[in-house]
């Protein structure tokens, strides 16, 4: 399994969805977690904080272990950040981690 990042680019307004799904959305990321794939996860706040608040956030980022782009493009546009309306684009990359 080769590592995949995934970014996602928040689409406006979306804070309430994000809230709403953001169970679903993790225990997605859990699962990868626990099949000793996920590399690292999190979401990208709009301001320089912790806890941004109403500001939000401008997306999220996920690199992973997937057995092909296709799997990692076809896991993306399953999340129920997508599903939700959360992100209004969804870009997957091929990884080379370097360090550490």
């Amino acid at each position: 399994m080769n590592p995949y990042m995934i970014l996602g680019a928040e689409a406006p307004d979306s804070l309430p969805r994000r809230r709403a799904s953001r169970p679903a959305h993790l225990e997605r990321l859990n699962a990868l977690r626990d099949e000793g794939r996920l590399l690292l996860a999190g979401p990208l706040p709009a301001i320089d904080s912790p806890d941004p608040g109403p500001a939000g956030f401008t997306g999220s980022l996920v690199v992973a272990r997937f057995a092909s782009l296709e799997d990692a493009q076809a896991w993306a546009e399953a999340d129920p950040y997508v599903t939700a309306g959360v992100f209004k684009s969804v870009d997957v990359r091929p990884f080379l981690r370097v360090l550490p």
